[in-house]
């Protein structure tokens, strides 16, 4: 496994970059090609972030942890990567049965009531109203959700609002 580790507001010392990548390359053993895993740590006031991605076939593996200590980000992001691995174990074997690309005997089982088919248990449809994503932020405020739907009136195509974890605003947008 590839690992390139940057920062983002932050020089990575070299203790930082051995330390995320001796813990990404155990994740080595549950991949048979060589796949390229991305690290970016970064400083933002008093938290320490990590964000991992590991891209597999177009599935993408990600986790983003903060805490006050940068080690400690990292062992968390590291155990939710493998808990989403252990996870997803089934539906990654249906997905790429026949592919090389996961060693799927070296990720462990998980108990049963864990292992069920997540399924739609509701459906809702509502009118989307050409606005612009600034309105779409006030819209998502006022029914308390965490994302809104919404036709953007300049381009006249579908986009999604977002409430990130750092209390600002994300813009989904689709592009051919």
């Amino acid at each position: 496994m590839k690992v390139k580790v940057s920062g983002r507001n932050l020089e990575v010392t070299d203790a930082l970059k051995n330390s995320v990548i001796a813990k990404l390359e155990r994740f080595g053993k549950y991949f048979k090609n060589d796949i390229e895993a991305k690290a970016t740590l970064s400083v933002q006031k008093n938290r320490q972030i990590v964000e991992i991605t590991i891209p597999i076939n177009g599935t993408l593996l990600r986790a983003e942890e903060s805490t006050m200590d940068m080690y400690a980000s990292i062992d968390k992001a590291i155990d939710k990567l493998y808990k989403q691995m252990e996870k997803h174990k089934t539906r990654l074997e249906k997905r790429y049965h026949g592919h090389d690309t996961i060693r799927f005997e070296q990720i462990p089982n998980i108990p049963d009531d864990e292992n069920q088919e997540k399924k739609i248990v509701k459906t809702k449809r509502f009118a989307i109203k050409p606005m612009d994503a600034e309105e779409a932020v006030l819209q998502m405020d006022l029914v308390g959700h965490n994302f809104f739907v919404f036709t953007n009136a300049e381009t006249d195509e579908v986009n999604v609002v977002y409430k990130r974890k750092d209390g600002q605003y994300g813009l989904i947008e689709p592009y051919v």
